[in-house]
């Protein structure tokens, strides 16, 4: 008996030690990955932060592009008036220099034209 006695001490012991190691296993298994979901969360954060500037920059790019071609825009209709009003000038210089050389040609035509008119509105 005491043979068997000290078999079941030894094996007791040994589900002892075993059990403990088990233990120290499973701790540091629960602290690695408690590590690993520490550097997950970080390089997510990380990850938010770079698509957050890539956002921002992209955003910014965009509103410049606008006021480029608003800006564009507002020049080239500028310049669109300036030509048509320069036009409108030169017409009004051209007839003005053809009323007072040729008083007789521009009543005759506007005699002309308000027969053509008044023709046409008689239909």
């Amino acid at each position: 008996m005491s043979s068997t006695d000290g078999e079941i001490g030894l094996q007791n012991m040994a589900d002892k030690a075993t059990y403990e190691r088990l233990e120290k296993d499973v701790a540091n298994v629960k602290n690695d990955i408690s590590a690993l979901a520490d550097q997950i969360t970080d390089a997510i954060n990380a990850l938010a932060g770079t698509a957050r500037k890539q956002a921002r920059r992209g955003y910014k790019n965009a509103r410049d592009n606008v006021d480029s071609a608003v800006d564009d825009l507002s020049e080239r209709g500028g310049a669109m008036m300036g030509a048509a009003q320069d036009a409108a000038a030169s017409m009004e210089e051209t007839l003005e220099n053809v009323i007072t050389e040729r008083p007789l040609a521009t009543v005759g035509l506007a005699l002309g034209l308000g027969f053509l008119i008044g023709m046409t509105w008689r239909r």
